[in-house]
């Protein structure tokens, strides 16, 4: 198996942090609260300006191909919020994912948070695994998916530890 690298991202990474987020809008279209026909209209300085807030964007390599993203969103006086987890179908249960996860987690660490949470959609068996073995915990919340009310996402959290 090929070596797996997870780098930070930075606003200057905004074109290949926008064809894998395409990607990823295309291939799993319910798993975000966005679509694909938004994001395709963004322009440079929509994608620079969310790869410059709070939070981080990271992604991973094989073979310096990127093959899955995540990141975080930190909202005013809150916890942030894992998003934009993805990885692409051939890689995915082979730790590409946990390795996204644990970089987003270890940048929370650094950055003194407590905790981490995130909304996933209810059923997603392969989400909530990966989430469940990265050390998240349902919390016994939900809500309405953003773009299909007939879907429900369930929070989890994860507890940092100092």
């Amino acid at each position: 198996m090929e070596p797996i690298t997870v780098r930070r991202m930075d606003p200057d990474d905004w074109r290949v942090w926008r064809g894998v987020r395409l990607a990823a809008l295309e291939e799993s279209p319910d798993a975000f609260a966005s679509t694909l026909a938004r994001e395709l209209a963004f322009e440079e300085e929509i994608w620079r300006g969310r790869m410059s807030g709070p939070g981080v964007h990271v992604m991973s390599f094989a073979s310096q191909q990127p093959m899955g993203i995540a990141a975080s969103f930190v909202p005013d006086d809150s916890p942030p919020e894992l998003v934009s987890m993805w990885v692409r179908p051939e890689w995915r249960s082979r730790q590409v994912g946990a390795a996204l996860v644990n970089e987003v987690l270890m940048w929370a660490r650094e950055n003194a948070y407590a905790e981490v949470r995130l909304w996933v959609v209810e059923g997603n068996a392969g989400a909530l695994r990966l989430y469940e073995n990265t050390g998240f915990e349902l919390t016994g919340q939900s809500q309405a998916h953003p773009t299909d009310p007939a879907e429900t996402e369930v929070r989890m959290v994860h507890r940092l530890t100092r």
